[in-house]
C-alpha cells in the first residue's frame, strides 16, 4: 500500500513541477494582436462558401467616414472611431453595447485573393468579403 501511496505523491509532486510559473515568451505568430489603448472587439461572425468568406462586424454608432480597413503583411485590420459629439449632453438609461473605438486584426491564409477583399458598411454592420483564389475553391474533376 505504502508503494502506490508514494507513486501517487510522485505524480502529485510531477503534476505540481509541470504547473510552476513559466517566464514569459514572445510569440512569432501573425494571429489576432492586441493594440495599447482601450479598444472594444467588434461581435464577429465568419462565413465560408464555396467561393468566400464573408466577415461580418457589429460596429454601431460608426460612420463610413470613421471606418478603416487596412492590409499588411497578410494581415487584416479593422478599425473604427465613435463620433461622441453624437453622445454629448446625453445620459443612457439602458445601453446593450460599448461606445468607443473598436479594433480587430486576422491573419489571412495564401487562399484569400487579397486584391479582391471589398467592404460595405450599412446599418452599423461591416460586411467585408473575401474571395478565394482560383485554386482554393473546390472543383470537380471530370474522369476520363
Amino acid at each position: 500500500m505504502s508503494g502506490q501511496t508514494e507513486r501517487g505523491m510522485e505524480g502529485t509532486m510531477a503534476a505540481a513541477q509541470e504547473l510552476a510559473v513559466r517566464e514569459k515568451k514572445e510569440l512569432a505568430t501573425r494571429e489576432e494582436k492586441t493594440a495599447p489603448g482601450r479598444y472594444y472587439v467588434p461581435y464577429t461572425d465568419i462565413f465560408e462558401t464555396d467561393a468566400a468568406l464573408t466577415v461580418v462586424m457589429e460596429i454601431p454608432g460608426v460612420d463610413k467616414k470613421d471606418v478603416g480597413v487596412s492590409l499588411e503583411n497578410d494581415v487584416l485590420r479593422v478599425e473604427a472611431q465613435i463620433d461622441y459629439s453624437k453622445y454629448e449632453g446625453m445620459e443612457p438609461v439602458y445601453t446593450e453595447y460599448n461606445v468607443g473605438p473598436y479594433m480587430r486584426t486576422f491573419a489571412l491564409s495564401s487562399k484569400i485573393d487579397q486584391p479582391q477583399i471589398s467592404a460595405q458598411l450599412e446599418d452599423g454592420v461591416l460586411t467585408l468579403t473575401l474571395p478565394k483564389v482560383k485554386e482554393a475553391k473546390p472543383r470537380r474533376i471530370a474522369i476520363g
